[in-house]
């Protein structure tokens, strides 16, 4: 019974969000209640699991996203995201242009949140396509494939994020292990993918053609753009290098507290107001009004999380957690592919890459205690299979269509085959690392 109630869950949060468009926290809220009381919790009891599972989920994200999201603003509107992308087509010429525009994306997705990060990249992909006379889905698609992956698969994004905290696995690992499957998922669903599809033309409006363009003295150099951009990766790194290497001793203590994510995060924003603000000319009062705008940008994404952890304590406060469990302990499926599985039919049926990585974590929670799966590997395979099959209800799909000026069957071609391969690449590089960890 408790499994078809769960069916019942995703099924009504389904109908809520993408037949009625209510709003994603709403509805998660309802499903809470709606399963809950189905269950047999007592209203008190439902209450009481939500407000717990809000506060335990959000007690440490809220650091982590709020701090990402000052980072990613920093980074956009000092003309860092500019100067990088600028420097690598520079570096890499026309005829590798593909692999400057990857690098780019990889590089900008990390601190960068995909719907800012898309905003900012887009027009410059336009600008490279029209200097290059190269068709712009070649150019412009790759680029959208890292940010992708880097927004599936990679702390500090918010879903691979929060998932982690759902599953009590480290971000240090999560982000070295996703590191290792994004490379092979990008190139295959970037570079490669778009080399078939130079036929289908499209044309951007000109309302998304002329973004903001920095002069040369505007923005910061390459080295301090990238420096910035990449400091919070290089102190997690520092810190899973002295974890593993170094004798215990102050050293040690110190990298792996400076490179802990809240802390490395923390670090990374107080270095480019320096960096990207007040060295560039700014002045504290501007650099921290910037701050304060990045800020109200995250207050929904937040909630939607805060939702989708109430969902969880409920699953685990009503005993669906421990059912799902009973039955997937006879399974002959690698835990990892049904985690997977259930991401994907989540995010073909919700839209949302964010809602369906979050609900099928709360679903798939029980795996990793039940079959000993590295938790890691189960916030990967999940974030891959959100990223699965993205077709008319998902908000991407469309902002990908209206930016090139596609029609619905050449975006289905185009973008919707390009998230699937880097869904499909991801559990094939998730269930490759699961024969060596």
């Amino acid at each position: 019974m408790s499994l078809v109630i769960v069916i019942a869950g995703i099924l009504l949060l389904f109908l809520l969000i993408a037949a009625l468009k209510l709003n994603s926290f709403i509805s998660f809220i309802i499903v809470c209640i709606f399963v809950g009381a189905l269950e047999g919790m007592e209203p008190l009891g439902i209450i009481d699991s939500i407000q717990r599972g809000i506060g335990n989920t959000l007690g440490f994200l809220v650091l982590i996203l709020g701090l990402g999201a000052m980072l990613g603003k920093l980074v956009a509107d000092s003309g860092a995201a500019q100067r990088i992308t600028t420097k690598l087509v520079d570096a890499f010429g026309i005829k590798y242009v593909q692999w400057a525009v990857v690098l780019t994306g990889f590089i900008v997705g990390i601190p960068m949140f995909y719907s800012v990060g898309f905003v900012i990249l887009v027009p410059l992909a336009f600008t490279i396509a029209a200097t290059t006379k190269l068709p712009l889905l070649y150019v412009g698609l790759p680029m959208l494939t890292s940010l992708s992956v880097t927004h599936g698969y990679l702390p500090p994004h918010p879903a691979p994020t929060a998932i982690a905290a759902m599953f009590g696995a480290s971000i240090g690992k999560t982000l070295m292990y996703g590191l290792v499957i994004a490379v092979p998922a990008i190139i295959v669903a970037g570079p490669l993918f778009a080399r078939t599809i130079k036929k289908i033309e499209a044309k951007p409006l000109e309302e998304f053609y002329n973004p903001v363009i920095l002069t040369n003295d505007e923005m910061p150099s390459a080295t301090t753009s990238l420096l910035t951009a990449l400091l919070p990766i290089i102190l997690i790194f520092a810190a899973i290098f002295a974890n593993h290497f170094l004798a215990d001793g102050a050293l040690k203590t110190l990298l792996v507290f400076l490179g802990s994510p809240v802390i490395a995060m923390l670090i990374a924003v107080l270095f480019a107001i320096y960096s990207l603000g007040l060295k560039q000319g700014k002045k504290m009062k501007e650099v921290m009004s910037t701050l304060s705008e990045s800020v109200t940008g995250i207050t929904m994404i937040l909630l939607v999380i805060a939702g989708a952890g109430a969902l969880k304590q409920i699953l685990v406060d009503s005993g669906v957690s421990e059912y799902i469990a009973s039955l997937l302990e006879g399974t002959d499926l690698s835990p990892i592919l049904v985690a997977w599985l259930i991401a994907t039919v989540i995010r073909v049926c919700v839209g949302s890459a964010t809602v369906a990585g979050l609900t099928a974590a709360g679903i798939a929670l029980p795996l990793a205690s039940s079959t000993g799966t590295p938790p890691e590997l189960l916030v990967l395979a999940i974030g891959s299979g959100s990223l699965m099959l993205s077709h008319v209800n998902d908000s991407g799909f469309w902002l990908f269509k209206e930016y090139f000026n596609l029609s619905v069957n050449d975006t289905l071609r185009t973008w919707t085959v390009m998230e699937t391969l880097v869904g499909v690449m991801g559990l094939l590089g998730t269930l490759a690392l699961s024969l060596f960890i």
